[in-house]
């Protein structure tokens, strides 16, 4: 099946890669950053075609995304955050999606969905408070999921604990202006956000628990496959695709700059077999991480069209793969950058830039290996893993 969406983005791939320095200076996407990925459709990939969006499959998706972090970090990362917002929506209230879609159906929604607000039950819906920090590409978005827990009647978290996704209108929360003062991926602008007694009704929240066992999506009368996909399957999809793609994007500068690169010794870098043997082993690294991410997004794609529900074991072991194919991919970056000589850390020079962006990449939750390796290895010994945190991004 043919991208448009790709070949739009590859078209425009010089432009979006001389976009880079401005994102990271504006520490946010430059506007015509994001005029590229609206004109492309980039955000709508995932999105209902009832309002305007195209239902890729998720290997195109991710293959998307890939490319734009190869040309520019910080766009291919609000891509990828930003980009799966939809396929959330697609299973929300039709009235909220109403209000997103109705009349602009390129209206982006924003995130983070950890759990740092407090949503108190009051007629008709909530009172939410809570301040979250790393809103990725939220100045360009008019809408936001945000993560809460269900409070009780004073406002504490209820006991047990329940966790909500609730969407919330530009007017209803503060973007906290330089709160994103980074290394690396400056150019995402994933800035904190803050929510003072904002009232959210009823048809607004999605309890998590049903997004998690594809409950949310089923009561929705959904039949694409794509929206049946886990949730932990889904939402870091286009976070470790960014970061894959930023590897590549390192190894393709890296590979332009070494051409005619000659060393302090005199040595040409043509001539080095100890450098070249680090660009073909880095490459080939960097390659097996995009192969094993795309195979498993399109094997848990496999099994939910095939009407079976993916078990837990199956993604506990999908999220050790894509941990690890994001992890891959950057040590093999390293190996080459370490190879790239001291003029590959001059500002001027993009290595450095997609060096830094992609260890920042490296820092997020979704990407932390020591639960998710944990529970996998306990379910392929065959033990249950015990309820609670360390199941939670399982």
């Amino acid at each position: 099946m043919a991208n448009p969406v790709l070949e739009a983005i590859t078209q425009r791939a010089d432009e979006i890669s001389a976009l880079g320095p401005s994102n990271e200076a504006l520490c946010r996407l430059d506007d015509q950053a994001a005029k590229v990925l609206r004109e492309a459709g980039v955000i709508r990939m995932l999105q209902p075609k009832t309002h305007g969006g195209f239902e890729f499959h998720p290997r195109d998706y991710a293959e998307t995304i890939m490319k734009l972090a190869s040309l520019d970090g910080s766009t291919g990362w609000v891509a990828g955050v930003v980009g799966v917002h939809p396929w959330e929506m697609a299973f929300a209230d039709p009235r909220v999606q109403q209000e997103i879609w109705g009349e602009n159906q390129d209206t982006w929604i924003a995130s983070p969905y950890a759990p740092m607000g407090i949503a108190r039950p009051v007629d008709g819906g909530y009172i939410f408070n809570g301040r979250w920090q790393f809103s990725s590409g939220t100045d360009h978005c008019d809408w936001i999921f945000l993560g809460g827990m269900l409070g009780d009647a004073e406002g504490k978290m209820a006991q047990p604990p329940t966790s909500l996704h609730l969407i919330l209108p530009r007017s209803d929360y503060e973007i906290v202006e330089d709160s994103w003062n980074v290394v690396g991926l400056r150019g995402t602008g994933s800035k904190d956000i803050i929510v003072k007694d904002a009232f959210v009704p009823d048809y607004r929240v999605i309890p998590y628990n049903k997004v998690v066992d594809g409950s949310q999506a089923r009561e929705a009368g959904l039949t694409n496959p794509l929206y049946h996909l886990p949730f932990s399957a889904a939402f870091p999809l286009g976070i470790t695709a960014s970061v894959i793609g930023i590897a590549e994007g390192a190894l393709a500068q890296h590979m332009a700059y070494q051409k005619g690169r000659v060393q302090i010794t005199g040595t040409r870098i043509k001539d080095d077999p100890y450098v070249l043997y680090a660009i073909s082993e880095a490459a080939a690294e960097i390659a097996a991480a995009r192969a094993a991410l795309l195979d498993n997004a399109s094997r848990m794609y496999d099994i939910v069209a095939s009407g079976r529900e993916v078990t837990f074991d199956e993604r506990a072991v999908g999220r050790r793969t894509q941990v690890q194919a994001a992890w891959r991919a950057v040590r093999a970056m390293d190996e080459i950058v370490a190879r790239s000589g001291g003029n590959a850390m001059r500002v001027d020079n993009p290595i450095q830039r997609f060096w830094r962006d992609a260890h920042v990449g490296l820092a997020h939750a979704i990407h932390v290996p020591g639960s998710v390796f944990h529970v996998s290895a306990l379910t392929q010994l065959g033990i249950e893993p015990p309820h609670g945190p360390m199941r939670s991004m399982i």
